[in-house]
């Protein structure tokens, strides 16, 4: 099995989107079984709390809602013409995993019940991908996948570098939401293996958050090949990579 993941997306107005069709050639091109998108593909900055209010003046959700779809399209249109005329399709599985940028929606709606009915999960324009909500885990032969991990007894997330979350969380894992790129492995005393990798970024922009320090992080996707028992081979393919390639 060969699994393509896309890290944090993070769309929003008025940001590049390009690497959306070209992450979609470069799935037309390796054929994987399976794409999963981590989250945070939806930035919804018009609900961010912990922005001022000068920053979020003038924005709206369902502006946001459309950038974010825009860029779904983006992705699956390459895929979309390769089947076209084709006998043998391409039709690869999707899943996609809610982040907390797209649980501000959700949690929104809570503190606003007048809104119930009118936004829901159908907004997001996720048809034809098996959308897991915020936090929900689930497993590909052995690799448990969620948009970040979480201490059981607190419900804060496991902090620390991959090597510790793999020991916390004591399974194979695949999750977003940390910038850049960090792996881990672990040998098992039964000759298998364990693998942690944690990969939150994959967007053109900057953010303005980002020290310049922390500018030249991991943007790309990551490509399981041979998937099985809990572990894999990796390949990672940087932005700078898919550009020359399917640019």
């Amino acid at each position: 099995m060969k699994i393509l993941v896309i890290p944090d997306t993070q769309c929003r107005p008025g940001v590049r989107t390009d690497h959306m069709t070209w992450i979609g050639r470069c799935a037309v091109d390796l054929k994987p079984d399976l794409i999963v998108h981590l989250g945070d593909h939806f930035d919804m900055p018009s609900l961010n709390t912990w922005s001022k209010s000068i920053e979020v003046e003038g924005r709206r959700v369902m502006e946001d809602l459309e950038s974010g779809k825009k860029s779904l399209a983006k992705l699956l249109a390459p895929i979309d013409d390769y089947n076209r005329g084709k006998k043998k399709k391409f039709l690869p599985g999707k899943h996609f995993l809610m982040g907390n940028h797209e649980e501000r929606l959700f949690r929104y709606i809570k503190e606003n019940p007048c809104l119930e009915g009118v936004f829901s999960e159908q907004s997001f324009g996720l048809d034809g991908w098996s959308v897991h909500k915020f936090l929900e885990t689930f497993q590909i032969k052995g690799i448990w996948f969620s948009h970040y991990f979480v201490n059981p007894n607190s419900s804060r997330p496991w902090a620390g570098t991959a090597h510790s979350k793999l020991k916390n969380i004591g399974l194979s894992f695949v999750m977003g939401h940390q910038q850049g790129l960090d792996l881990a492995v672990r040998a098992l005393p039964n000759g298998k293996q364990q693998r942690g990798l944690v990969a939150g970024s994959c967007y053109l922009h900057r953010e303005n958050y980002r020290t310049p320090q922390g500018k030249e992080s991991f943007q790309g996707i990551i490509i399981l090949n041979d998937v099985r028992d809990s572990t894999y081979d990796l390949m990672e393919l940087s932005l700078r990579y898919l550009k020359r390639k399917f640019g």
